[in-house]
This record gives structure tokens, C-alpha cells and sequence, in this order.
């Protein structure tokens, strides 16, 4: 009688209950993924429980006592990352708020509690990764996961799907290439940015028809692409990212597949229906006082942290374009009056407006600090707060491409849905096809920030598809006011456990 049939008679009441229940959710958990690959990981399984080939407890008995206590650690490290790698992928994960895209709704310094059974949990594209870690390794500054093996796109069986006005966290669509040093900016506008700078002559694209507009972007592109490529020690490496391993974002969402949508001066219009406003909406403003400057128990009331004061008139450079504005108003020295660069919910807006004492004029940021729009290769004359309309793509639906659209859907078709798109003298070619139209093999999403002069969005690097959706923000567990000393009220305490739909 061999050592495994000896191992499974000897094998106790109490060892086949254990392995039956984790045989049994283990099946539920490949029916739920619809994985059956997985089942080569079933006789592992009865190994470990009942069979006993491989020697899984065998440092319990090592003679060193020094052997047993690390192998200890070792043991429950690998059992905690696996349980970890698990939790994160299928059912929530952690998220901090980085930024102040989404206040005044969340605050810098909220920590998330992210569901991914809201929407239904993907099925890691990159499996071999480290736990906790979304793309790089911290102090080795390399990659926290393997490029194979590479899995497609799916998406297990969740709760619901993304509602209109749903906060939700997701993969930065424009991350697929980021250079190292700025890894926060959108790699295509940094590229025509810095292609603008350095390509010889300037074009005026209002006077171009729309191949040129075109044209002109490419080369632009190209040009600083390469300056980007050739200087490393400034812009960093140029690294490409798999879709989920690209930074996470969180916004609002504001467009579903099939809408149309359009923002006329800065009311987002759905469909031809205006859609309500957020309570916590804030644009920029320049204010400037009467004389004296703001004191910060006054920031501190209406919530402004000390990043977003901004006081433009201590900058001189700034005074002739704040005077066009009309913030013309001079103390008793002759000086400009203190003008503070802030963002404003209506609330804080009226609050300042109402102090006259204090406050001489608001002036809303004009449009010229805006930057680069999606889409950048076509000449719309949008802003960001006169926006579209434009159509958000839905699964199944065919559209037909013209040269006034593909500007807007050519990212959909080859970068998120992996098609050859090239444009010829007699037409589009997708895949060697002439084609006149296309449809869409995955649902499209319009993402925005609540801060919305202060938010990167889908107003400049265009659609979210379904594939890079991770999850809903369900719970704020812990939120700190980085302004603020431990003693001094850093603990946001009436944030505590606060459910984001009720923000």
C-alpha cells in the first residue's frame, strides 16, 4: 500500500468536511468566473487536505526552532497575499482620492472602499501581479506584474451596471503609454504640446479642411513624440501599460452608451434634456478683495485648501491680463488689489459675492485656460463648458464614418477595440477593408469631475470603454485633511463610514 492510500484512509471525519467545503466554493467561484481551466487546481486541493504527496507541513517538523518561526512568517505571508490578491481583483479594493478632480463631492484624502461586485469584477488581464500594487514595484521602480500570460478582456456577473451620475473608478484611458515624468498628464497632448513647440512654422487649422487639421496633428505628434523619445533625463522612459495596469481614475458618470450629449455654459445636456446639477459643482473664479487679502480662517470656512489658494497679483507677469479682465481696482499705493485664483461651488460663490466688505469682483475663468480638448486632430471650436454635441458609443451600434466623426471614434476603433485603421485616398480601411461604417464591439462611458475647471476628463482624452470600468466607490472609511495637524482637526471625523451615493 503506496504512502497517498494510506494517507487517505488515515484521513480524519474533520479533514474531508474541510476539504469537501473549500471543493465546494471553489466550483461556485470557477461557475461564477466561468473559468474551468481553473479545475487543474482540484487535485492540489486534495492533496493539501486529504492525500498529502507533497510535503506541505513538512517545516513544522525542522529541528531548528529559528527554521520554524520564519517558515511560520512565511506561511502566513503567502496565505495573507493570496487571500489579498483574491479579495482585491473579485470583491473591493482600497482607493485613496489623489486629487481635487471630484470636490467638493470627495476630498482629497478620502479613502475608498471601491466594490468591484457593483459592476462586475474583471477577470485580471494581467494574472501575475503583485498584490496592493497597481503598476510599479516601490524602491525597485520596476514593474509590479508579468506581460504573460495575457488574458482578454472578461467580466464576471456583477450586482448592476454603471448608472447615470454613478461615481466610479477606472482604468485612464489615454494610460496606455505614459512618459515616466509625467505620468499624471495625458501622453497625447503632451506629445502635440511639445510638437507645437519644436516643429518649424505654425498653422492656422481654422483656415485647413479637415484631412489637413488632420495632417498638421500627425505631424505635430510625430515630432514631439520623437523630442519626448530622444530626451529621457526630462520626460522619463516611455513605458506602454496593459489596460489594467494603468492608473486608476475616479469620476462622475455623466453620458451612457447611445447618449447624446452636449454642455452649454457649463450645463450638461443629455439627449436635448438638461441634466441637474451636483450640489458640490465648482468652476474657477478670479476674486479680488477691496484691499486687504483674505485671512485663512475665511479659506478654512469655505473649505478651500491651501493648494487651490492661489493669490495671481503677487505675480506681476499676470497684472496687464487680470486688468483685461476688469480686475482693475488699485489700493491706496496705486498696487493691484490682492486677486486670488479659486474654485467655487455656487455656495461659496454667493458667500463671497455677499461680502462686500471684503470682496470687489468675481470674474469667471475664461475658456484661454483650458488647454487641449478631445479630440485634439479636429478643429470643433468646442470649450469646456460649451461642449458636443457628441454621440457616446454603444455595443452593437454602426455608425457611419465621415470625415467630420472618425476624429472623435478612430481611438475607439483601433486602440480600445484593437483595429487596423488606416486612412486612403479613396476612403477608411479597417483591417485592409474599404469600410463606410463600423460597429461598435463594447459600451462607451462620459466621465467628468465634479471640480469641473480643475478636472481632467472625458472633455479631453474622450470615451471610457467598458473594459477599463473597475468598479463603484461605496464608502468613505477614513478621510484626512492634509492642511491640517493631528491636533488640529486632520480627522475629518463626520466623514467616517459616510456612503458616497449620500455624499
Amino acid at each position: 500500500m503506496n504512502k497517498v492510500t494510506k494517507n487517505i484512509q488515515a484521513a480524519t471525519r474533520g479533514q474531508w468536511i474541510k476539504w469537501g467545503v473549500v471543493t465546494l466554493l471553489y466550483l461556485a467561484f470557477l461557475l461564477w468566473v466561468k473559468s474551468w481551466l481553473g479545475l487543474v487546481v482540484l487535485p492540489i486541493i486534495f492533496d493539501a487536505y486529504i492525500a498529502h504527496l507533497l510535503p506541505w507541513g513538512a517545516w513544522r517538523q525542522a529541528k531548528s526552532a529559528a527554521v520554524r518561526g520564519v517558515m511560520s512568517w512565511v506561511d502566513a505571508l503567502v496565505f495573507a497575499l493570496v487571500a489579498v490578491y483574491f479579495v482585491n481583483i473579485y470583491v473591493f479594493q482600497n482607493y485613496q482620492i489623489p486629487s481635487s478632480s471630484l470636490e467638493k463631492s470627495l476630498l482629497v484624502g478620502d479613502f475608498l472602499f471601491v466594490s468591484k461586485m457593483s459592476y462586475g469584477p474583471r477577470v485580471p488581464q494581467t494574472p501575475l501581479s503583485l498584490p496592493l500594487v497597481q503598476h510599479t514595484l516601490p524602491g525597485f521602480n520596476c514593474k509590479s506584474y508579468l506581460e504573460w500570460p495575457k488574458w482578454n478582456y472578461k467580466r464576471v456577473a456583477g450586482l448592476g451596471k454603471v448608472k447615470r451620475n454613478d461615481i466610479v473608478v477606472f482604468n485612464f484611458p489615454a494610460g496606455d503609454t505614459v512618459a515616466t515624468n509625467y505620468q499624471q498628464t495625458n501622453f497625447y497632448s503632451l506629445a502635440y504640446e511639445v510638437g507645437r513647440r519644436y516643429y518649424p512654422g505654425k498653422m492656422n487649422l481654422d483656415s485647413l479642411p479637415l484631412a489637413s487639421q488632420r495632417t498638421v496633428y500627425d505631424l505635430y505628434y510625430a515630432a514631439g513624440r520623437k523630442q519626448i523619445m530622444q530626451n529621457p533625463a526630462v520626460y522619463g522612459d516611455v513605458v506602454v501599460r496593459p489596460v489594467d495596469r494603468r492608473e486608476n481614475y475616479v469620476k462622475r458618470c455623466v453620458g451612457l452608451p447611445g447618449d447624446t450629449l452636449q454642455i452649454k455654459q457649463g450645463v450638461i445636456y443629455i439627449d436635448g434634456q438638461e441634466q441637474p446639477t451636483p450640489q458640490h459643482v465648482q468652476f474657477n473664479y478670479f476674486v479680488q478683495t477691496t484691499g486687504p487679502e483674505i485671512p485663512q480662517e475665511m479659506f478654512r470656512d469655505l473649505g478651500i485648501s491651501l493648494d487651490d489658494q492661489l493669490l495671481m497679483s503677487a505675480d506681476a507677469s499676470w497684472e496687464d491680463g487680470l486688468m483685461q479682465m476688469g480686475l482693475d481696482r488699485r489700493d491706496a499705493q496705486g498696487r493691484l488689489a490682492p486677486v486670488y485664483h479659486l474654485p467655487l461651488t455656487q455656495a461659496m460663490y454667493d458667500a463671497l459675492k455677499g461680502n462686500t466688505k471684503l470682496i470687489s469682483r468675481i470674474v469667471r475663468e475664461p475658456e484661454t485656460f483650458a488647454g487641449y480638448l478631445y479630440p485634439l486632430n479636429l478643429n470643433t471650436h468646442w470649450t469646456r463648458d460649451d461642449y458636443g454635441p457628441i454621440w457616446i458609443p454603444a455595443k452593437g451600434a454602426t455608425i457611419r464614418l465621415t470625415d467630420e466623426n472618425l476624429p472623435l471614434y478612430e481611438r475607439c476603433i483601433e486602440a480600445y477595440e484593437g483595429n487596423r485603421l488606416e486612412r486612403r485616398e479613396d476612403g477608411i480601411y479597417i483591417n485592409g477593408v474599404k469600410s463606410e461604417c463600423y460597429t461598435f464591439q463594447m459600451d462607451y462611458y462620459w466621465m467628468m469631475g465634479d471640480n469641473r475647471h480643475n478636472s481632467a476628463d472625458s472633455r479631453y482624452w474622450g470615451f471610457v470603454p467598458e473594459d477599463h470600468v473597475v468598479g463603484k466607490p461605496i464608502v468613505v472609511w477614513l478621510s484626512l485633511d492634509k492642511d491640517r495637524d493631528w491636533t488640529d482637526g486632520k480627522i475629518r471625523w463626520n466623514r467616517f463610514f459616510k456612503w458616497v451615493d449620500g455624499i
